[in-house]
């Protein structure tokens, strides 16, 4: 049974909890997790376990940080579809960007990978990351502030208490935008898909991430 909340992201559960008195039957909230497929043209590319909310946000992240697209404008459509026990997030990119990713799947077909995210070797998972032309520092206050306003912005995890968050701040610290998951990376793909639609990525701002 789906959790408070429109969109998903807790589920119900039985349990018994067991004291120096004996048992006793609960009913928990707990972190809710599905197989999510991106679709892209008509093609399954990749099959993730993610919470699912906020999947179209999820689906433009994974697209730019995989460079399946260059930028969101590429991204022309999306549906959010439940197909038996999972989702499929059905994207429709420009057909330029979908003959990029067909070769790359014909690329990687039939080889024995190193098992990373789908690369075949050490040198495409080690591959170097382009420099951030941006210049400056962020402070220890604003880094403070932004942890500090974290939780009270993670509204899946205040009802189940095992969801990571990703958010955007601005330079001063102050939260503009978070997104949630019970994957890290997932909440990060959210959270830059989020970015890429709504433009709230101010310049000399910084992400902060929950750990464990």
């Amino acid at each position: 049974m789906s959790g408070p909340g429109s969109d998903g992201g807790s589920i119900r559960r039985p349990a018994q909890r067991l004291t120096a008195r004996g048992s006793e039957g609960i009913d928990e909230i707990v972190a809710e997790e599905r197989a999510v497929a991106l679709v892209y043209n008509g093609i399954s590319h990749a099959v993730m376990m993610a919470t699912p909310c906020d999947l179209e946000d999820f689906a433009i992240g994974f697209s730019l940080t995989e460079r399946i697209v260059e930028k969101a404008s590429e991204i022309y459509d999306i549906e959010v579809e439940p197909v038996g026990r999972g989702i499929e997030v059905r994207l429709k990119i420009a057909a330029q960007r979908m003959a990029g990713l067909q070769e790359r799947r014909r690329s990687l077909a039939g080889r024995t990978g190193c098992g990373l995210c789908g690369v075949d070797s050490l040198e495409a998972a080690l591959r170097p990351v382009p420099r951030s032309p941006v210049a400056g520092t962020v402070s220890r206050h604003a880094i403070e502030r932004a942890m500090a306003a974290l939780p009270g912005l993670q509204r899946i995890n205040k009802l189940n208490g095992a969801t990571h968050a990703a958010g955007w701040a601005a330079a001063d610290g102050s939260l503009v935008l978070v997104r949630e998951d019970v994957g890290r990376h997932n909440a990060l793909d959210k959270l830059g898909g989020a970015l890429a639609t709504s433009g709230g990525a101010g310049a000399g701002g910084f992400v902060v991430v929950t750990s464990r």
